[in-house]
């Protein structure tokens, strides 16, 4: 009987699109210059957490705990893994699937809360997204992680049957984007993955969809002509240039604006950004936890870099966070020792909201990445510079506090103001009006060292 029941309630979720009484939000869009986003006509940066495990270890006052932070901080985006065990339970116990089948998802009927019961797994997961959007927050839904479609052998049909649930209970809510993929690559289970994204476009016109790679991939590599893609994202991994040994990562290696600068030139144009850097706090390469783990200051290098080279946003981490690390938990993954409430306040976490004001503070559409303004050496691994501009300014970012030698000519006006711009605290420090020249040369203030990265701007008069 109860089996019955559940495929009924499954039935009825299938049949009718789940509504949603939440606080409106503006669906996100792809803009008129097809390089970015926009939100009810307006720039859209998207400034994104890895809240990985929300749905699964997180109960409801702690859900709220978390997104209030980061709705605070100016994060907008929370990407989140809606199944990432095929024996997936939440906080309250409830599972996510019937019999481990993903074609099966474990619905019941009503979402009464209270009285002896809690509500299901995908109640949960409703009121989160509820939650979300009183606080101004998208959810970027994985439908389920890359690990689970490959063990299981999870063929096109079942994919099929799920991404038709998932389309028709959440495509009502006005928050949410799709993140097709989970951590893998695309030629494994190239099938299903395409019959995630091709059912969930069916079924849902209006949000959304992108692909979530492996480290060192961009989804760019494989479903970039795909009509479900709506725009590209890749994972520029957590690994150090010299862990990187196979020519295929030497390609790249932790020069993560190169993912941002290939996908620029594609066509079909399409947003691109840089969904999985390198945590904060997490070890060189994730698995030796003897070894050094990145800073605020690498987190902080990647988004720079990245967003500079023509990224549409940034995506940040944080070990403990990602993984919701609490007391409770019996071990942790890649040596995670804090606990997620907090380390959401780590330096990183609260460093990110200044990139993304610095990109709103300048007129947003025309912006181009355009390393022409740099007229000496660019440089190479962590003393590169990466430049990008609008008609009428100009942003150089420098990790390493390293002069700079820069041609404006491009820039609008017969003057330049330029200012420094400090990537920890958001402080602009004025350096004076000068004359336009073929190249003017700036000097970073303190000494040359990696993490004292400054973000030279220049503004047209």
């Amino acid at each position: 009987m109860l089996k019955k029941a559940v495929l009924i309630g499954v039935i009825s979720c299938l049949l009718f699109s789940f509504k949603s009484n939440e606080t409106a939000m503006p669906v996100l869009k792809i803009a008129a210059n097809q390089r970015c986003f926009t939100a009810a006509g307006k720039p859209f940066f998207w400034l994104g957490d890895t809240g990985w495990l929300l749905f699964s270890k997180m109960n409801r006052e702690e859900t709220e705990q978390y997104l209030d932070t980061r709705s605070k901080q100016g994060f907008n985006v929370i990407q989140v893994m809606v199944v990432h065990s095929i024996k997936e339970t939440n906080a309250y116990g409830d599972s996510a699937l019937v019999n481990k089948d993903l074609a099966m998802p474990k619905v019941t009927a009503g979402s009464t809360f209270g009285n002896g019961r809690e509500y299901d797994y995908w109640d949960h997961i409703d009121w989160v997204i509820g939650k979300a959007a009183e606080k101004g927050l998208y959810i970027a839904l994985v439908p389920v992680w890359g690990s689970v479609v490959k063990e299981n052998h999870i063929g096109p049909a079942a994919a099929r049957a799920y991404a038709e649930f998932l389309a028709k209970r959440y495509s009502g809510h006005s928050n949410i984007i799709w993140m097709n993929g989970g951590d893998i690559a695309g030629t494994d289970s190239m099938k299903t993955w395409n019959a995630i994204g091709n059912t969930l476009r069916s079924l849902d016109t209006t949000h959304l969809i992108t692909y979530h790679p492996r480290g060192r991939t961009q989804s760019s590599t494989w479903f970039h002509d795909k009509s479900w893609l709506s725009f590209n994202c890749f994972q520029s991994g957590h690994r150090t240039y010299a862990q990187d040994t196979s020519k295929k990562d030497l390609k790249y290696g932790e020069d993560n604006w190169k993912y941002a600068q290939a996908d620029y030139t594609k066509t079909p144009i399409k947003p691109t950004l840089d969904a999985e850097p390198s945590y904060e706090k997490i070890p060189y390469g994730l698995h030796d936890i003897k070894l050094p783990v990145w800073t605020d200051a690498d987190v902080r290098r990647y988004g720079y870099w990245s967003v500079f080279a023509g990224g549409c946003g940034y995506t940040y981490g944080d070990n403990d966070v990602m993984q919701m690390h609490k007391p409770t938990d019996k071990g942790s993954a890649y040596g995670s020792k804090g606990y997620w409430y907090n380390s959401i306040n780590d330096p990183g976490a609260r460093q990110m909201i200044y990139l993304k004001k610095l990109m709103l503070s300048r007129p947003y559409f025309d912006r181009i990445p355009d390393q022409h303004l740099i007229a000496g050496l660019q440089g190479e691994k962590y003393n590169r510079l990466i430049a990008t501009r609008g008609k009428n300014y100009a942003f150089v970012y420098t990790y390493t506090g390293r002069e700079m030698s820069i041609n404006p000519e491009k820039l609008a006006g017969s003057k330049i103001k330029a200012s420094w711009f400090n990537p920890r605290n958001g402080q602009v420090t004025a350096i004076g009006t000068m004359a336009k020249a073929k190249t003017l040369k700036f000097n970073p203030p303190g000494r040359k060292a990696n993490g004292n990265d400054w973000v030279l701007i220049l503004d047209s008069i």
